[in-house]
């Protein structure tokens, strides 16, 4: 058995809403070096089955999936497909959803601006019995390939922490790769003592990652393999394991080609647009004619002066809203 983990991340460039970070865990029965072959053939089996395609693929780059505010109804039925594969069931609010995913809320809880979140039931577009039968479909698929989708995992991370990091002294791209390999990490533990894959995408321009691997994943010594302009790849062993039961992480620019970082995609996109409906909701309750917003900075802008008169009387702290950069 082979484990391949893929990471992704929706809301990097926002000023308003979470960044969210997520990651998905596969076991795949074959060794290593065949694993992402026999995944792809899987995947490509899926999609001709469930009547998906090359032009309309079940998991994608979620800026495939959804674009310009078309297509939620695609990327919820991906994302609920994956979590009915991962954790047997389809959740049916944000509450269930947090419980299978992590910890998607506020860090203090769902309060103020983001009290939306709590009562908001899934799916909002997707039709539920539809999701039960593909997933159905898809599970039965991947296991006559020897496919199992383990786990959807996701992290948000709010303006009130986000900028309290910041404070800390980490910058933008630390704390989207600490959040990253945190999850990996995390996800490495479902089968610590079988081979695996770790793919990530490139953060912010940084081209060394070998100090943070070591860090997240506890790893006293972390082999580089490649640092590249497109590709950093490294090697970190499995205690006394023998070498082929080593973990490679990948850190690569365009791997949402990858079911596992297109699906992680896919969930980290999911879990913000709905946090932004929350937050939209809150504050077009309170300002008539507000247009809602996705948070990113030139219409974040826009939207901060036609709330502005609410923000104040809401008395939020800047930090809670805005999130710096």
């Amino acid at each position: 058995m082979t484990l391949l983990i893929g990471t992704d991340e929706a809301g990097y460039g926002p000023n308003l809403g979470p960044l969210v970070v997520a990651a998905t865990a596969w076991r795949v029965d074959t060794p290593a070096e065949d694993a992402e072959a026999v995944l792809t053939a899987a995947i490509l089996e899926v999609d001709a089955a469930t009547g998906a395609g090359r032009s309309t693929p079940l998991w994608a780059d979620s800026k495939q999936i959804y674009r310009g505010g078309a297509g939620f109804d695609r990327l919820e039925r991906g994302v609920l497909i994956g979590l009915k594969l991962a954790s047997g069931a389809l959740p049916g609010s944000w509450t269930e959803l947090a419980e299978r995913v992590g910890p998607i809320s506020p860090h203090n809880g769902c309060l103020e601006e983001w009290q939306d979140l709590a009562p908001l039931t899934v799916p909002r577009e997707a039709d539920a019995a539809e999701c039960l039968e593909k997933a159905t479909a898809v599970r039965d698929l991947f296991a006559r390939r020897g496919v199992v989708l383990e786990r959807v995992a996701c992290r948000g991370i709010y303006p009130g922490e986000f900028n309290a990091l910041l404070e800390r002294g980490l910058n933008k791209s630390d704390i989207l790769s600490a959040a990253t390999l945190d999850l990996a990490a995390a996800l490495r533990a479902v089968a610590p003592d079988e081979p695996a894959v770790v793919w990530c995408d490139r953060h912010g321009g940084r081209k060394r990652y070998g100090g943070l691997v070591a860090r997240h994943f506890d790893a006293t010594l972390v082999q580089p393999l490649e640092e590249t302009p497109t590709r950093s790849a490294y090697l970190v062993p499995a205690g006394d394991l023998p070498p082929t039961q080593a973990c490679r992480i990948e850190f690569c620019v365009g791997g949402e080609s990858r079911a596992p970082v297109a699906l992680a995609s896919m969930a980290a996109k999911y879990v913000r647009e709905l946090s932004m409906h929350a937050f939209n909701t809150f504050w077009a309750a309170r300002v008539p004619d507000l247009r809602p917003t996705a948070g990113y900075p030139t219409d974040a802008q826009r939207w901060r002066h036609d709330a502005a008169a609410a923000i104040e009387q809401a008395r939020l702290a800047e930090d809670d809203l805005w999130r710096r950069s």
